[in-house]
């Protein structure tokens, strides 16, 4: 049996503001820094351990991932780190940077709620969750990280709520019908117990 471990950031500086973040580079707030120690605790508790870890270029998930790898006794992993902008968070576009609640304000629930989370329709200038999919993490997945998971090698992901949830996608976890319902918590480990390949049961570590 061998591990691949899903880690959203700890919550950043616009989380806490309620502004979509996509590809601004935010730092972690104090009580994000806590969650991501809190997460590599729960990862020694649950013992499981790293052959390798992939986090994207933004500093939020870097940093999350350093915290919970050293609280996790696994810091010499860090220097190994694998980065790429694939891994990144959605791209707002037009709407990165503003208020969620005033955005509803301006354009309406209605239409916020549809470029948040439908499947296929990008905000102004951004993407939609199927871009994420299959523009970029599911072909990152596939070249560099699904050979390791297939080998039996023990990986982390440490990245963001979409491109997390677009990797639920990719691992047949979750439908593009059913991913709406599935949320990615800040510093929270998701871990799939996979034998031969085959997810056999997935949890988190709360």
């Amino acid at each position: 049996m061998n591990y691949l471990v899903l880690l959203r950031h700890g919550q950043s500086d616009w989380n806490l503001q309620n502004r979509f973040t996509g590809f601004k580079d935010v730092d972690l707030t104090e009580l994000g820094i806590e969650e991501a120690k809190g997460a590599g605790i729960r990862l020694k508790e649950a013992g499981i351990s790293f052959d390798q870890v992939f986090t994207s270029t933004l500093k939020r998930a870097n940093e999350t991932a350093e915290l919970a790898l050293t609280e996790a006794g696994q810091e010499g992993l860090i220097e190994t780190m694998i980065y790429h902008d694939d891994l990144r968070e959605r791209d707002y576009g037009d709407l990165t940077g503003l208020n969620k609640d005033e955005t509803r304000q301006k354009y309406g629930d209605e239409q916020v709620h549809i470029w948040r989370r439908s499947y296929d329709v990008p905000p102004p200038g951004g993407e939609c969750l199927q871009d994420v999919v299959e523009k970029r993490v599911r072909p990152y997945y596939e070249a560099h990280i699904k050979p390791m998971v297939d080998d039996g090698k023990n990986v982390l992901i440490a990245a963001h709520g979409n491109s997390l949830r677009a990797m639920l996608i990719i691992l047949g976890a979750e439908t593009p019908e059913t991913i709406n319902a599935a949320e990615m918590e800040t510093g929270v480990p998701v871990v799939f117990e996979l034998e031969n390949g085959e997810i056999k049961k997935r949890y988190a570590l709360k």
